[in-house]
């Protein structure tokens, strides 16, 4: 049998670093796998002149990683950890880094919605593997949420909620916001038979992922919700709120193929609820 492939967790010198740690390690032992700690020398800007700083980053690295190896090894004892210390693009280099993990671990960074410069945010863009983001001081909660809309990607999402739901003994809530009818009302269009058909369809997607969870999971508890007034990050960030899991898909099917984060994933990162999962969509290889 193949060695596990290890959690990673990118940390810096923040609280929401330490508990994205924290986190990391939990999950780790609970799975039995190995725990990448690993810290990021961004040196894309160094000049030669200043090469000697970039020596002095490097050695605060190393200590920060030391310091953080035991932190976790004192939380999990007999945890299998190691250190890494990597240099380049914080995004690149931990996206690169995420081909050899089953997991991409990251605190927040605290910068209100709208700051395309976070790290989680480059690194959830261009991670292989799904990506995990713990803010500063979230307390454990109960239950998992999933944001579907259809899309591959949230099919995946759903898919990666059900599992941890049934793993920890959690229920699932699946919860679809489509605001498109009280957008149309909102605007002074009569409501209609087309809106209602439209209605109709979007509710078929939330029945048909619940049908296909209680064959997968006949003991999981799953709620269903349709969210028709807020938009969806407003409604997920709502809904997961003092949750233990919120899990969505990297990109919707409003989303556009040049876009490796959607909107909706966007602006939940930037201030999640609760711990927050990104997945990503496994592409299918063709044979030739």
């Amino acid at each position: 049998m193949a060695p596990a492939k290890p959690i990673a967790v990118g940390i810096t010198d923040t609280s929401a670093s330490d508990a994205a740690l924290l986190w990391a390690a939990a999950r780790a032992n609970r799975l039995k796998c190995p725990l990448a700690v690993v810290n990021v020398v961004d040196d894309r800007w160094m000049a030669a002149e200043v090469l000697p700083y970039l020596e002095i980053l490097r050695e605060s690295g190393l200590a920060l990683l030391k310091e953080a190896g035991e932190k976790a090894t004192a939380a999990e004892p007999g945890l299998q950890v190691t250190l890494q210390l990597l240099e380049g693009g914080v995004g690149a280099a931990l996206g690169d880094y995420s081909r050899n993990a089953s997991m991409l671990v990251l605190g927040t960074s605290g910068h209100a919605r709208g700051a395309l410069t976070d790290r989680a945010l480059q690194a959830a863009a261009t991670a292989e593997c799904p990506v995990a983001v713990i803010g500063d001081g979230q307390e454990p909660g109960r239950g998992v949420v999933v944001g579907v809309d259809g899309s591959r990607e949230s099919t995946q999402a759903v898919a990666f909620a059900a599992a941890e739901a049934d793993a920890l003994g959690e229920e699932l809530a699946v919860l679809y916001a489509f605001t498109g009818p009280s957008r149309w009302i909102a605007a002074g269009l009569p409501q209609s038979s087309f809106a209602t058909h439209v209605m109709e369809e979007e509710q078929i997607v939330l029945s048909e992922t619940e049908a296909g969870l209680r064959q997968d999971y006949p003991d999981l508890a799953v709620n269903t919700v349709m969210e028709t007034v807020l938009e969806p990050a407003d409604a997920l960030i709502r809904a997961a709120a003092g949750s233990r899991l919120l899990v969505l898909g990297s990109r919707g099917k409003g989303g556009f193929e040049r876009f490796v984060l959607g909107s909706t994933a966007h602006a939940v990162l930037t201030q999640p609820p609760c711990p927050t999962v990104v997945t990503r969509l496994h592409k299918q290889q063709h044979q030739d």
